[in-house]
């Protein structure tokens, strides 16, 4: 494991304008944004031993992340006018824990 947080600036490289965009316009798009952000953290630290956790707790927390990367990426793919089969194809890679 890399012990790298999973930024999603990393996931969604060509997409920073419009995320910036929908976290100002959009209050649900911008409260999912930071918890993610808040749960990254929490692996993070859990990974890296500054805050250990038990093994449960941090895959609950991985489970957590992912699925608000889902949700992010699929109110990004809405906002960008793609269809839900371009989410099927791209978020299994970007999923992975």
């Amino acid at each position: 494991m890399s012990h790298t947080p999973h930024e999603l600036s990393d996931d969604f490289p060509g997409d920073a304008d419009k995320i910036h965009a929908l976290k100002l316009a959009d209050a649900h798009f911008a409260r999912l944004m930071e918890e993610y952000h808040e749960i990254n953290r929490a692996v993070h630290r859990a990974e890296t031993g500054v805050e250990p956790c038990d093994q449960f707790a941090e895959t609950q927390m991985r489970k957590e992340r992912m699925r608000l990367k889902d949700e992010i990426a699929s109110l990004l793919a809405e906002a960008l006018g793609r269809n839900r089969r371009w989410v099927a194809l791209v978020m299994p890679r970007l999923c992975v824990a």
